[in-house]
């Protein structure tokens, strides 16, 4: 096999692949043998046709498409691994050149124009410390805490007056354009000062009571005419007003296990120290992919940052240019980690097991109410286990470099065990794992999801 391969961009490239007839001649004798299972000749047992009647029977080029299907994929995959090239997206493959009979020399000739990750070198890991901006917990922090808890308890009362911060009105809602209603609901919840909704309510509700109804101009967020300027009619239905139950240990008894109040604060202090804890850990990677990027140039693949950012958009319909700003500067972003933390995953020689990536799509069924075995199934069928794969690699990959980094807080060691694990535990659940299970990250995909798909059965 010959391979010859021009950059058309730092991050697109043109294979071109001439396969020599004896590399090509397996394929096309498996094509026969598939080909002789499917049709029936005289004086032949079925599957036992010769490979000259087949070609007779079906003609030559039926035989060299079969075997190519096969082939391309194949030679394919050796090419990019030879050449070192790292596809983001599926090839798109031209047939050159193709022979036309059995006793044709011509050459399989293809060619494969990819966008793939472009080259760049990782800092050494070596000795690298980052420093995270410390945590901590205030008293404000945990009354605010209690606050929340508080509101839960609390219960809505009528009041016979207008309405003020805080308070839970019910409205009617009518915007128009141009003197032409464009969108209209009826009864709607909505607490004063929120800022949940439109622009300027809250300053046209505020001192309005039940019955009374005040036009102001807002910028419509949704919709058709998301953007646009419209005149909005609000009636207040109703006025309610929250109360809430007093501080004591009658409250603590009623929203906890606790007996006391001063046992609820404890137990709330200790919740906000390990939310805390989690903050500084995100920070902690976060900082941790912007050290390893720090200096880098790296560009990000043309059309599939095009498509994403079409994604990111889909569903409104006149975007401006600040949310198409936004979706690119996201996108690129999100590309540059995932190209980043792909190197770092191959650099610490990453291996991605089984059972990693059950876990994983079991985590994310869960998040979302899902059974885990339907959503499984679901991601099989559409083909994404080679998606699920690369994101294990990359949280392995990336957790597997924080332990290699040193990381300080206001000069002293930051010690992220608890979220990072060890390198001895990761070692162990490594060795632990069926030799065969474990999979290379990006090459086995159709491995697990073939192993995936049985064990499903």
């Amino acid at each position: 096999m010959k391979i010859s391969v021009r950059n058309l961009e730092p991050t697109k490239a043109k294979l071109t692949i001439t396969v020599d007839r004896d590399e090509f001649e397996p394929y096309l004798e498996e094509a026969r043998k598939e080909i002789a299972k499917q049709i029936t000749v005289p004086g032949f047992r079925k599957g036992h046709v010769p490979g000259k009647v087949v070609d007779q029977r079906v003609g030559f080029a039926a035989v060299a498409g079969e075997a190519i299907n096969k082939a391309v994929p194949e030679f394919y995959s050796k090419a990019v691994e030879e050449k070192n090239t790292h596809p983001m997206d599926t090839p798109a493959v031209e047939v050159v050149d193709i022979p036309e009979s059995a006793n044709d020399d011509t050459k399989l000739k293809f060619t494969a124009t990819v966008e793939h990750r472009p080259d760049f070198e990782l800092p050494s890991l070596d000795d690298m410390t980052i420093d995270v901006e410390k945590t901590e917990i205030s008293d404000d922090d945990v009354n605010n805490r209690l606050e929340m808890l508080r509101k839960r308890f609390g219960t809505l009362t009528g009041v016979d007056r207008p309405a003020a911060n805080g308070d839970f009105v019910n409205i009617d809602l009518d915007a128009t354009i141009d003197g032409e209603s464009v969108d209209a609901q009826e009864g709607v919840s909505y607490e004063l000062g929120s800022g949940t909704m439109l622009d300027g309510i809250d300053e046209a509700l505020e001192g309005l009571s039940a019955g009374e109804e005040t036009t102001f101009e807002s910028t419509l967020a949704g919709g058709e005419h998301a953007g646009e300027k419209a005149q909005v009619k609000v009636k207040v239905n109703s006025v309610k007003a929250e109360e809430l139950p007093e501080l004591d240990d009658d409250f603590a008894q009623e929203a906890s296990e606790f007996d006391t109040l001063d046992e609820l604060k404890e137990d709330i202090r200790k919740a906000a120290a390990q939310d805390a804890k989690g903050r500084q850990a995100t920070a902690a990677r976060d900082a941790f992919i912007a050290r390893i990027e720090e200096g880098l140039e790296i560009p990000v693949p043309k059309a599939i940052k095009n498509n994403l950012v079409e994604q990111q958009l889909k569903g409104i319909e006149k975007p401006t240019s600040e949310q198409k700003k936004e979706a690119e500067e996201r996108v690129e972003k999100d590309l540059r980690d995932q190209m980043v933390l792909d190197a770092l995953a191959e650099a610490l020689d990453v291996q991605v097991s089984q059972a990693d990536v059950f876990n994983f799509l079991a985590s994310i069924a869960q998040q979302y109410g899902m059974d885990p075995n339907a959503f499984i199934s679901a991601i099989m069928k559409n083909g994404q286990i080679g998606s699920a794969v690369e994101e294990v690699a990359r949280s392995k990959g990336m957790l597997a470099g924080m332990r290699k980094v040193k990381f300080t807080t206001d000069g002293e060691e930051l010690d992220l065990t608890e979220f990072l694990g060890s390198d001895e535990a990761a070692n162990e659940a490594e060795i632990a794992e069926d030799e065969d299970e474990t999979v290379a990250a990006a090459a086995a995909a159709a491995a697990v999801a073939d192993d995936m798909a049985k064990d499903a059965e």
